[in-house]
């Protein structure tokens, strides 16, 4: 009886098939490419094609950056290299490019990678060996043509992002023979003059118009100067030896621009918006301060013996009032009740009633006569009044008794 397998391992026994096959390791495939996709990782999935056939493909994003020199796109003829295997979750075979050329310029492209290959081996495109572009730069070279959009642009970005800094140009020829003498010959004057930044580039076209940015010349320029370097050589599709040596990649020479000279003026309007938050931070945080102090001072006031001082001051000031008002109070009901007793003792005064009419009458010898008995007809006697003394002699002696009978 045949032996029954699972899909995943026969997909697997395929897979081992393929990878076993030394033809397939390194193969050169030509056809027409379909179906371009590219995800966001930047790998980029395709189908080659011909007369009789279709291969499914992959280039993913790292053979991508060195292995591609223009923008893929459907119906173009390219000759892939790379090695065929089987992708064992969808069961199908396909093609894994490590590089891709335009059929025709396969010679060119030959020669590009070879250099490339070479100049990397060497170390001109090690990150340890690229310089740090100035932030704030006040001279920027830049190595052009003098007539052209490149120049154009620059000029028109840098007036506006920075109209300080100042553009020392260095006309040079960007393409056709002995281009890459005069692009040699600017990098180096300018690398002279002890400028902050040089801008290499130029705008985009076909291989063969970028090709003097693809010599070893020009490489070895880059790579030498002792000024930063930004190259920004052709459209964002191109890649050339020089973007590899260079300092710094841009895609576009506006880009190049931009890299090197910052926008002062936006930065302007945004440290006036951080000085004015900082300005309203520093107003509430001074207010919160003085608004603490003011706390504190009032608690500290509390507490400081110079206020208890002046508490107990005013508290012995209260009680001094107070006493003197309460010594006033008692004096004056003292003078009032001394008042009332005065009018009682007046009253019951014998002398305050001699105002009345009355008198007060005594004896020769000044003895109070109390009864008509205590005077004999003939004696003497006086009556006292309040304003004085009368004195008289008795000539008749009547009692009360005797007239109420008589």
């Amino acid at each position: 009886m045949a032996a029954i397998y699972s899909v995943t391992q026969i997909n697997q026994y395929i897979k081992t098939a393929f990878t076993n096959d030394y033809q397939l390791r390194n193969v050169q495939i030509v056809g027409e490419v379909s179906n371009v996709k590219k995800d966001a990782k930047g790998n980029i999935y395709f189908t080659m094609k011909d007369a009789g056939a279709a291969l499914s493909g992959v280039m993913f994003s790292r053979d991508a950056y060195y292995g591609l020199g223009f923008e893929l796109n459907n119906g173009q003829r390219v000759i892939v290299s790379g090695y065929v295997s089987f992708f064992e979750r969808d069961g199908k075979c396909q093609i894994y490019a490590r590089k891709m050329n335009l059929e025709g310029r396969g010679n060119l492209y030959e020669e590009y990678e070879k250099l490339k290959e070479r100049l990397y081996e060497e170390g001109l495109f090690d990150f340890e060996h690229k310089k740090p572009i100035p932030k704030f730069p006040k001279a920027v070279g830049i190595v052009t043509a003098k007539t052209g959009a490149a120049i154009q642009d620059i000029r028109n970005i840098a007036k506006r992002r920075n109209p300080f800094v100042q553009l020392v140009l260095y006309p040079a020829q960007v393409q056709g023979e002995g281009a890459a003498a005069t692009i040699v010959k600017g990098i180096k004057t300018l690398d002279k003059m002890g400028l902050d930044t040089i801008i290499v580039g130029r705008g985009g076209g076909s291989i063969e118009d970028l090709w003097a940015f693809n010599e070893e010349i020009v490489a070895r320029a880059i790579y030498e100067a002792v000024t930063p370097v930004i190259s920004g050589t052709g459209h964002e599709i191109d890649n050339t030896i020089a973007d590899y040596a260079a300092d710094l990649r841009a895609p576009t020479p506006s880009a190049a621009c931009e890299l090197a000279i910052p926008d002062v003026l936006t930065a302007l309007r945004q440290l006036e918006g951080m000085e004015n938050t900082m300005r309203h931070c520093m107003d509430v945080r001074l207010h919160r301060a003085n608004q603490q102090a003011k706390m504190l001072q009032i608690a500290l006031d509390k507490v400081s013996p110079k206020a208890r001082f002046e508490n107990l001051q005013s508290r012995v000031s209260d009680l001094q009032e107070r006493i003197v008002r309460a010594a006033d109070n008692k004096l004056e009901g003292r003078k009032h009740r001394y008042e009332v007793l005065l009018t009682k003792l007046n009253g019951l005064s014998p002398t305050a009633k001699l105002t009345s009419g009355y008198g007060y009458i005594a004896n020769a010898e000044d003895v109070p006569v109390k009864s008509v008995d205590d005077l004999q007809k003939e004696d003497t006697f006086s009556v006292t009044m309040w304003d004085g003394k009368i004195e008289g002699v008795v000539t008749k002696i009547q009692k009360e008794l005797e007239k109420k009978n008589g």
